[in-house]
């Protein structure tokens, strides 16, 4: 999301749902982290059959961790959603994080955000993928609040439901997965949603030391790109095409990419 790291666009309300936080030890799983897929439904399913494979000299179930913004910008978020809605590959556990697009879509839906805001984010390609085209239906419905009434009476209820059930972080003794990254100043038990969800600059240049390992995505970056206990997988699937993924077992780190 361009802009300001602590903002959900011009309509951002005071404060964010508290959302929960897990707390695993993954010493003994093996466990995948995917970056931002955005609506990359075909990357998404790529990178699930390579991890499936590579997982299959691995010992015991492993875990995949989706980073958050799962939707807006490319063209499938609606089946990109369902995927993640049903039961992860065998011998996987799956956990989804929320990303700030998420919360933007939740946010339009609960109208606390307006539909031009949330469409700045590239929401058009997530209505498109629901069957929704806001240019025409912005002719069919000439009333503001007809037209947020239908886009929102249209959204699938499951989707919404999981949405708002997704956590915003995961932490274990090493590492921290999370969309954004964490303000350095502050130990992770005091972090704000917000940040978790926006950070940007405070985090990456911030002169502090990190507590632990922390992979996320969020900001775009041409290749994985690592740095005093960060790691980030945002390879912008949705203009590139490439959706990255890292393993974290036996005190090692391998990425990977579409």
């Amino acid at each position: 999301m361009a802009g300001s790291p602590t903002r959900l666009g011009s309509d951002r309300t005071n404060s964010l749902p508290t959302r929960r936080r897990l707390a695993l030890d993954i010493s003994e799983t093996p466990t995948y982290a995917i970056g931002d897929v955005h609506g990359c439904y075909d990357q998404l399913i790529e990178m699930e059959e390579r991890l499936v494979a590579d997982a299959s000299r691995l010992p015991g179930r492993k875990l995949i961790i989706m980073l958050g913004d799962f939707i807006d910008r490319g063209p499938y978020s609606a089946r990109v959603i369902a995927h993640l809605m049903r039961p992860p590959p065998a011998d996987f556990d799956r956990i989804c994080l929320t990303g700030n697009h998420e919360i933007a879509m939740l946010a339009y839906v609960d109208d606390e955000m307006s539909l031009e805001s949330w469409l700045q984010l590239g929401a058009e390609k997530t209505l498109n993928s629901y069957g929704l085209d806001p240019t025409h239906l912005e002719r069919q419905y000439p009333s503001q609040k007809n037209l947020d009434a239908f886009i929102r009476g249209s959204l699938p209820a499951d989707h919404i439901d999981f949405l708002r059930d997704l956590p915003i972080l995961v932490e274990t003794p090493t590492a921290l997965f999370v969309h954004a990254g964490i303000d350095p100043e502050l130990p992770i038990a005091e972090q704000s949603e917000a940040d978790l969800v926006f950070i940007r600059s405070r985090f990456f240049n911030s002169p502090l030391a990190l507590p632990k390992l922390i992979i996320h995505g969020h900001t775009p970056v041409k290749a994985p790109e690592t740095g005093r206990l960060r790691l980030n997988i945002d390879t912008g699937a949705f203009a590139t095409g490439k959706l990255t993924a890292a393993r974290l077992w036996g005190g090692r780190v391998h990425v990977t990419s579409t």
